[in-house]
């Protein structure tokens, strides 16, 4: 571990923790601003343009990541850190003025070049955590767990930011506020990252390092393979550019494994993968879309079905804080005690039963009933789910790959959000074809993310109960070796110990 004095090392895990707050601000923004933002823009109603407010977003911090972890060990986590977050507060001054424009398109974009941010933030901020304590420490799992704690409540923020200067003022100024928060970490984070915990050769740096052509394969197969999916709820499967940018995205994915098996400096390390790190990456997979589709459908539900305002769902979404903290905190502990399978279990358990609370709720049922308890149990899913699946990557990678890990970890979990509403807004247009049944097809949307917490449930459920077979297994095969097979051996064993000094 770095020496620190306490008061820097508080105020440096204040900073890192931050930047998942404000990654998760900006999606709350839009998803609690979706009508004002519409109506400026003359898609005050049009359900496929709108998922693109926050889809876009996530894209592009899901597929940047890959590479920006890598970027992180050539050249450094500090620097990184000042790039992304200055990178972040510029895109989010330009995506507040996109609304002079009155173009749709370009407020998208804008807010796909914003989200390049915090994609080159957040992989070097956990990046900097893994190397700040010993492996699987229980100081190391309590400060991810933190980490992640603060998701929950940079969400609500900004939600807060989006509903208010949505319903009561102007929308922009949320975007103008989370600017001026990103120059603040900036400087912040000149004075208290200190360069010890900033990896950085002191060589010249080669073309293969960076793993050139392994970015450029995975960030466009990736960004076609996405767009694809959520353009098929604007203009559906039957537009021939569509399933053409679909098939061309997976043939550079593909292309993109066989790329990284044969590179010297790949930016997904295989060799440090086992059969544990790949199930724990696909239920992070399928728990954080089940988690995107619960959390973006609903706003909409609360919003255009039930009626409410951005500003009273804002605060039904309250709850989610201190739950998301105490379970984020609560999972270190159980990592060390029970194991990343056993979390990641429980953690499926608690998406599926809110996202079932959710899809079965009836249009006038109080808050106080179901979807007040489906805000408490959720966080208990995804705030396990993620500092599980970065803690156990972290140990995974020596400490020169942190950024890798992190940056594997985060690109998953925000990719399959992002994807996660393109395959629900397919769903949910094949169900409502015309518009006129919100209610059906929102309701469509819960049941994918049901059948996704499931499918995440079965994989973690038959990881967990592997574990206990080989616990068992272990113990039995030890309890052999430790008792003695006959009584002269016994003697034997009691004479040596006796005669040594």
């Amino acid at each position: 571990m770095t020496s620190l004095s306490p008061l820097r090392e508080y105020l440096l895990i204040a900073i890192l923790s931050t930047t998942q707050a404000l990654q998760e601000a900006s999606l709350g923004i839009v998803i609690a601003a979706l009508h004002p933002i519409g109506e400026s823009f003359g898609v005050p109603n049009d359900s496929g343009q709108q998922s693109w407010f926050a889809a876009s977003y996530a894209l592009t911090v899901g597929t940047f990541i890959l590479p920006a972890g890598r970027w992180g060990d050539v050249y450094g986590y500090k620097s990184m850190l000042l790039i992304g977050w200055t990178w972040f507060a510029v895109w989010s001054v330009v995506t507040g003025v996109s609304v002079y424009s009155g173009e749709v398109i370009f407020f998208d974009v804008c807010r796909a070049l914003q989200g390049i941010g915090p994609a080159l933030i957040i992989p070097n901020a956990v990046a900097i955590i893994g190397r700040m304590y010993p492996e699987e420490s229980l100081r190391k799992n309590i400060v991810f767990g933190l980490y992640g704690s603060l998701a929950p409540a940079g969400f609500v923020f900004g939600c807060l930011l989006g509903s208010l200067f949505g319903q009561l003022s102007w929308w922009p100024w949320a975007f103008w506020t989370l600017s001026f928060l990103c120059l603040v970490m900036a400087i912040a984070t000149i004075f208290v990252v200190p360069a010890s915990l900033s990896s950085r050769p002191d060589r010249h740096i080669s073309a293969a390092e960076l793993d050139l052509i392994g970015t450029a394969l995975s960030v466009t197969g990736l960004i076609l393979v996405n767009f694809a999916w959520n353009q098929a709820y604007v203009v559906e499967w039957v537009v021939p550019y569509n399933g053409a940018l679909l098939s061309i995205g997976i043939l550079l994915l593909l292309a993109f494994g066989w790329w990284e098996s044969r590179a010297e400096h790949p930016l997904i390390p295989a060799r440090y993968f086992n059969v544990e790190a790949t199930l724990t990456l696909v239920v992070l997979c399928v728990g954080f879309a089940s988690f995107g589709l619960w959390n973006f459908y609903y706003f909409r539900f609360s919003q255009d079905v039930r009626g409410y305002s951005p500003l009273a769902v804002t605060a039904q979404n309250a709850p989610i804080i201190p739950s998301g903290a105490l379970a984020a905190v609560c999972t270190g502990y159980l990592l060390n005690r029970f194991g990343a399978s056993f979390v990641l279990t429980y953690a499926m358990i608690a998406i599926a039963i809110g996202s079932i609370l959710l899809a079965t709720a009836p249009v006038d049922e109080t808050y106080w009933a179901r979807t007040f308890v489906s805000m408490i149990v959720v966080p208990w899913g995804v705030d396990a789910t993620f500092p599980a699946s970065t803690i156990l990557l972290a140990n995974a990678f020596p400490q020169e790959y942190q950024g890798s890990a992190a940056s594997i970890v985060n690109t998953l979990a925000n990719y399959s959000i992002s994807l996660g509403l393109g395959f629900a807004g397919t769903v949910e247009r094949n169900l409502n074809p015309d518009g006129t049944m919100l209610l059906k097809g929102y309701r469509g949307a819960f049941y994918l993310g049901i059948g996704l917490a499931v499918l995440g449930l079965v994989i973690a459920a038959s990881f967990w109960l592997s574990d206990l077979v080989n616990a068992k297994g272990r113990a039995k095969k030890d309890s052999s070796i430790n008792t003695p097979e006959s009584g002269p051996e016994k003697g034997q064993a009691v004479g040596r110990a006796g005669s040594d000094p």
